[in-house]
């Protein structure tokens, strides 16, 4: 076969949170459909893509300077596309062809079904004029009210879990949050839809599924609530464990926490964010929950699932944060004993409301710093505490791929607790009852019991 008859391929890098890596796999579906070979290594593509986070500074940064590196692979191939996809795609738009001009597309989350076309654009622009001028970049960054991506299949990469999106976008409004603003009002799909896609799943093999939204338990279609939307997918045959992110404070009702109490599928986890222990805070940053609201949803939660493993999302150093009102995150620690958390400090992301505040309310990066210090040495703490706890417990293991070590592997407990112990790749997939025997504090030691133990389903 020739260089011009063979396949185009493709590779997709993908930066950020579970929506992100749901979205990548879309775009590889979406390629594959089309006759695209989709390759492991940038230097073996036709077509680059860098699917990307705008949550926060630092992780624009590192996209820019990925970028930077990828452009290598062009200037030994020219006629190599380089795209930018997601949500810095979606906020930067054409800024993002000016400050790095060999990058031929930048795309937002709701362009994806558009992706095969402006390719196609981009080779037509190439062959019928002369070689493209510094600048001449196509962006494609609208935002699509209808757009849920439904009758496209996504690419899934790992054969023992996998992502379900049923949700896209945000109506709530955080101060601090880009989000709303780069993927649009929340948009939900159809629940046949989701379940179809549940069963197809299920169907394949793969047992454990995560129900992705960025509010994922506002979903609401028609008469289907999220409550009834998790039971239904939970009862899905061949289906061994249910998850879901991320939820929102608000919106955990006695309905789902029923659900989450009574289906055996549904996993004892929930990240469930707060961002702040200070009610003031919380107000600024317009989370539309309290403190002493989250903690009642907290004791209603673990009232009715005892062994819930819990975690969260805190910012230090929002505008404004006083040390009082930080050292009242650090009691709000002390108090729920998350078994982990992500911590930030604030980002300012431009657009969004908190970038107005009057600047003397900036907290001082080296104050920011160190609070954001002292959080994480005191989540380490109790984590620690809480997982020392558990050594000598026997938990149920997904292997999910090999360890690090040689002759190990890695797998997560229905808690979401990672552990590696002794194995063969070949459990990948399985189910392995696995004794607890050491922790460094987020990662858990093993030894599996008896190979008859192990299972698929």
């Amino acid at each position: 076969m020739s260089e011009n008859d063979r396949p185009k391929r493709a590779y997709v890098e993908t930066y950020g949170c579970q929506m992100n890596i749901s979205d990548g796999e879309l775009m590889e579906g979406i390629l594959a459909s089309e006759g695209y070979d989709l390759v492991g290594r940038p230097e073996d593509a036709d077509v680059i893509l860098v699917n990307t986070c705008a949550i926060r500074e630092h992780a624009e940064r590192r996209v820019l300077g990925r970028v930077a590196e990828l452009h290598r692979v062009k200037r030994g191939r020219p006629e190599v596309v380089i795209g930018v996809t997601g949500c810095m795609a979606q906020r930067m738009g054409e800024s993002l062809l000016e400050k790095a001009p060999y990058v031929d597309m930048v795309m937002g989350p709701d362009a994806y079904r558009e992706l095969p076309k402006r390719l196609v654009q981009i080779e037509d622009r190439r062959n019928g004029g002369p070689a493209r001028r510094q600048g001449a970049g196509l962006a494609v960054v609208h935002l699509d009210i209808d757009e849920n991506y439904e009758g496209l299949e996504q690419r899934r990469r790992s054969s023992v879990a996998a992502w379900v999106p049923i949700q896209r976008g945000c109506n709530h409004r955080c101060t601090y949050c880009i989000v709303p603003y780069v993927r649009g009002p929340e948009k939900n799909r159809s629940a046949e839809a989701v379940l179809d896609e549940v069963r197809t799943v299920a169907e394949s093999g793969i047992t454990e599924v995560t129900l992705l939204g960025q509010t994922v338990n506002s979903y609401q279609q028609g008469d289907w609530t999220f409550a009834r939307l998790l039971r239904a997918a939970a009862r899905t045959p061949g289906l061994r464990r249910v998850r879901f992110v991320s939820p929102h404070p608000n919106d955990v009702t006695p309905e789902l926490v029923e659900v989450m109490a009574e289906e055996p599928s549904v996993c004892e986890h929930l990240h469930l964010p707060v961002q702040s222990g200070s009610d003031r805070t919380l107000k600024r940053m317009l989370r539309r929950h309290t403190i002493e609201s989250y903690l009642q949803k907290v004791d209603m939660l673990r009232s009715s699932i005892p062994d819930l493993a819990l975690t969260t999302d805190l910012i230090v150093a929002f505008p404004g944060e006083t040390e009082e009102e930080f050292r009242e995150t650090l009691e709000l620690m002390r108090t729920i004993r998350y078994d982990d958390a992500f911590t930030y400090k604030y980002s300012p992301r431009e657009g969004t409301p908190a970038t107005r505040l009057p600047p003397d309310q900036f907290v001082d990066p080296d104050v920011a710093q160190r609070r954001l210090e002292e959080l994480i040495r005191l989540m380490r703490e109790i984590q620690l505490e809480i997982n020392r706890a558990s050594i000598g417990a026997v938990e149920e293991v997904l292997v999910e791929r090999p360890a690090r070590l040689a002759g190990q592997v890695m797998g997560r407990t229905r808690g979401n607790k990672a552990v590696a112990f002794p194995g063969e790749e070949s459990w990948v997939g399985e189910y392995v009852r696995v004794q607890l025997t050491s922790t460094s504090g987020a990662t858990f030691v093993g030894r599996a019991e008896t190979d008859n133990m192990r299972s698929t389903a």
